[in-house]
């Protein structure tokens, strides 16, 4: 219970001589008594010296010496503390002697500076009462002077007021006044009184409608928009009016006007009648344009004025230009391209003048303008279209895409694109038609008459139609030349320097043979392509400039692949009438032809084509039945397994026109060089297919004990096969030159041929120097690889033909030049043939 005690209780009972807590032992109390001893001799006052201890009085000494005799009387704990607490006082009074004195100082300075302080107050206090007064005196007079400047200004303020409302009470007493010149019936809409009337309206209903929390704001309100109403009737009147009477003076003519004897005086009458009413409401216009942007009532009007003027102008231009689109039918019936050309002249020019005759009304852009226009051009879009989609010619098809779309659209609509707006549609509406139409006639063309194309036996006369014209150019160029001739003969009689002129004309006859050879060969010219070629190429350059390039991509693709499958049967049809090289010439050429005519097309010939693919299909319906068992299983459903596993897939696939052709000229190519080859050494090729079958596991051949390996046998093969060089070598190399018409090709063509003739005989000589001795081998005597490399460079006659002709067409010119000429002209001559 001790420890929940406070502590002031606690302290109580520390020395209770009864029941102390912490009762002292006596060898504790002696220690402090002998502690106390030893502090008393230190402490005593007695040897303090001090002057100030002097004055002490006799019972503060008394009082000192009574605690003295106490203190050395100790017994309990609070006797202790009161004697430490006596000594702590003793000994600071001792040594804060000099402070104490310090302290009564600035006591004594202090009274003083208080009483300082009061009698400053004390004049604190009268200069408060004085200047109390004097601000009682000025506050009275500041009153004075405001209430004269408050008079004054009350009265400044009550003038203002007056005038303010005088100044407001004007725009509520002027709409009787507005509302009586209204009504009056000599008030002309096209005067400036009426005009200012407007201004006025507008002006004070601003105000109304700023101030509407003044008195009967909303019943002025009303009345100046019933006076605004009322200004716009009377426009409103005024305008349609006169556009009215415009229209009636077109339509219903007097008895003493002359009628208009041509479209194009009716047009101008047309626009002079309108453009006479221009001065009577052109301020009126422009009095509403320039209050349309401010007021919703004005812009409502000037729409009604654009939708009024343009049923006006519809009901008067819209039979002109029915009528002058029949005439201009009637004109050019027959003729589709200058009846597209005619009519859209007449709606181009229809509309720009239309458009410039709403401009010189109005001021402002209107939509209903280019509805207009568009209107007014349907009747070319309703006056055209039954023509184009009856055209079956694709040449007047693309020459009417070619009008639409770079005479009109190009040419005019984007150089003038405002006012042909609507003409512009219109156009390209009829384009879309005529393109349509086209690629549907193409598709149907390239069917009929490329794919579907029946060839009659001029088409198929291969090589004789070329050879016919080689030919009649051969004649030709025959007769030119003793023109020539004869023109040098005459001029070498007549001048008399002979010798210049026929060296000028020698030297530079076979330079021009030459070029015109190349250039006149029968089979580059236009005329004898093979029909579906020149249609193929000739549709395909129409519709390049008509229709968008992947509308073009697609049709090009189409074409090629039916041309090249026209080209193939054509192949196929003159094998069957003449030789197959005939055959494989004409399709290289035809496709030479194809690929050169389609590279300048500047379009990709790529094209993407879809298609399902069913092969999972399959699989995935055996696997079905090979897991009936788990058709209707939760877990690994077989059919589910199907359904997800088994569906089609989309492919997608790139089909390159170029790389169709190039693929077919290569495998055409590849049979013509195989077919030369075997018409060259057929018999080379047999005996070496029948040796084969006789070779021995270990390499070697019984080739020997065959019929055809005796040695006499093979030399008649060799020599069969020398021959067939020999004699359809040059026939070989006079059809390419017919056909191909190009040295480098023949170049190109001929070197696989030869490197399959000198391999054939490379192997043939190695079969025999391994099968037959060397007096067999002489007896069989075989060509080395380079003698038959020379002899088929040297038995090339396809270009020696026509260089011997026109050896002898030279040789016969230099005897008719030397009969009249003398020696030096003689060998200048020679030299030119001998340069040929």
């Amino acid at each position: 219970m001790s420890r929940t005690k406070s502590a002031p209780y606690n302290l109580t009972r520390w020395d209770n001589p009864e029941d102390p807590l912490a009762p002292l032992t006596p060898s504790q109390k002696k220690c402090l008594s002998v502690l106390q001893d030893e502090m008393l001799p230190a402490d005593r006052p007695s040897n303090v010296t001090a002057p100030h201890r002097k004055s002490k009085d006799d019972n503060e000494e008394k009082k000192e010496e009574k605690e003295m005799c106490y203190s050395e009387k100790i017994e309990t704990y609070q006797e202790l503390l009161q004697n430490y607490t006596a000594l702590e006082k003793r000994f600071m009074s001792v040594a804060d002697l000099k402070y104490t004195a310090y302290l009564d100082q600035l006591k004594s300075r202090r009274n003083e500076c208080h009483q300082l302080c009061v009698e400053i107050e004390n004049a604190l206090q009268d200069f408060a009462t004085l200047s109390k007064q004097y601000t009682a005196v000025s506050s009275r007079t500041t009153l004075l002077h405001e209430a004269s400047e408050q008079l004054i200004s009350d009265q400044q303020k009550l003038n203002s007021f007056n005038d303010e409302i005088v100044r407001h009470l004007k725009y509520f007493k002027e709409v009787d006044r507005i509302l009586e010149k209204l009504e009056a019936p000599t008030l002309s809409v096209n005067s400036e009184i009426f005009f200012d009337l407007l201004d006025k309206i507008d002006s004070n209903m601003d105000f109304v409608q700023n101030n509407d929390s003044f008195k009967e704001s909303s019943t002025y309100l009303v009345k100046y928009r019933h006076c605004q109403s009322k200004a716009i009737t009377l426009i409103q009147h005024y305008v349609f009016n006169q556009f009215a009477n415009a229209t009636e003076s077109i339509l219903s003519p007097k008895e003493t006007d002359n009628e208009p004897k041509n479209s194009d005086a009716a047009l101008a009458l047309f626009y002079g009648r309108f453009q006479s009413v221009l001065p009577k409401i052109k301020s009126v216009l422009e009095q509403i344009e320039s209050k349309s942007s401010k007021r919703q009532e004005y812009e409502t009007l000037l729409t009604e004025c654009h939708q009024s003027y343009l049923s006006h102008r519809g009901t008067v231009l819209g039979p002109g230009v029915t009528q002058a689109l029949n005439s201009v039918k009637e004109r050019y019936n027959g003729d589709h391209c200058s009846l597209v050309r005619h009519s859209c002249a007449l709606l181009l020019h229809a509309s720009i003048d239309e458009h410039r005759l709403f401009y010189q009304f109005f001021s402002k852009t209107s939509a209903s303008l280019n509805v207009y226009l568009e209107g007014l051009c349907t009747s070319l879009y309703d006056s055209l279209r039954p023509f184009i989609i009856h055209i079956n010619h694709l040449e007047t098809l693309a020459e009417i895409c070619c009008i639409l779309r770079i005479e009109m659209l190009d040419e005019h609509v984007q150089n003038n694109s405002e006012p042909l707006q609507g003409f512009g549609s219109i156009c390209l509406q009829l384009l879309h038609d005529v393109q349509e139409r086209l690629v549907f006639r193409a598709h149907l063309y390239l069917q009929s008459d490329v794919l579907n194309y029946n060839p009659s036996a001029g088409d198929l006369a291969y090589p004789e139609k070329l050879k016919m014209m080689e030919d009649i150019a051969e004649s030709i160029r025959e007769e030119t030349n003793q023109l020539r001739m004869k023109r040098i003969s005459l001029s070498s009689n007549d001048s008399g320097t002979p010798e210049a002129i026929s060296r000028n004309h020698l030297m530079m006859d076979p330079l021009h043979y030459q070029k015109s050879s190349a250039a006149n060969s029968p089979a580059d010219l236009h005329g004898m392509w093979y029909p579906t070629v020149r249609r193929t190429l000739v549709c395909l350059s129409r519709l390049y400039r008509c229709v968008d390039r992947p509308v073009f991509q697609s049709l090009s693709q189409e074409a090629i692949s039916l041309c090249v499958q026209s080209i193939e049967s054509a192949r196929q049809k003159i094998n069957l009438r003449s030789t197959p090289l005939d055959a494989e010439l004409f399709q290289v050429k035809h496709l030479l032809i194809l690929r050169e005519q389609i590279a300048p097309f500047q379009v990709d010939f790529t094209i993407k084509e879809y298609s399902l693919d069913f092969s999972k299909v399959k699989t995935a319906a055996f696997g079905l039945l090979e897991k009936r068992s788990r058709l209707f299983t939760l877990s690994n459903n077989a059919l589910l397994e199907f359904l997800l596993e088994g569906a089609p897939q989309m492919k997608e696939q790139l089909i390159d026109s170029r790389k169709h052709v190039d693929a077919k000229l290569k495998s055409t190519c590849q049979r013509l060089i195989q077919h030369a080859t075997h018409l060259l050494i057929e018999p080379v090729i047999k005996l070496l297919e029948r040796a084969k079958m006789y070779v021995n596991s270990d390499g070697s051949s019984r080739i020997r004990q065959q019929p055809f390996g005796s040695a006499q046998e093979i030399a008649k093969t060799v020599g069969d096969t020398q021959r067939l060089i020999k004699f359809k070598l040059p026939n070989i190399q006079q059809s390419m030159q017919l056909y191909l018409a190009n040295r480098e090709t023949e170049c190109i063509l001929f070197r696989p041929i030869k490197n399959n003739i000198v391999a054939a005989f490379t192997q043939l000589l190695q079969l025999l120097s391994n099968n037959y001795t060397a007096e067999e081998l002489l007896l069989i005597a075989c060509p080395l690889p380079d003698q038959i490399s020379v002899t088929l460079s040297s038995t090339s006659l396809a270009h020696g033909k026509l260089a011997q002709h026109e050896a002898q067409r030279l040789e016969t010119a230099v005897k008719k030049v030397e009969e009249i000429g003398d020696g030096g002209v003689k060998g200048n001559t020679e030299t030119s043939v001998s340069t040929v």
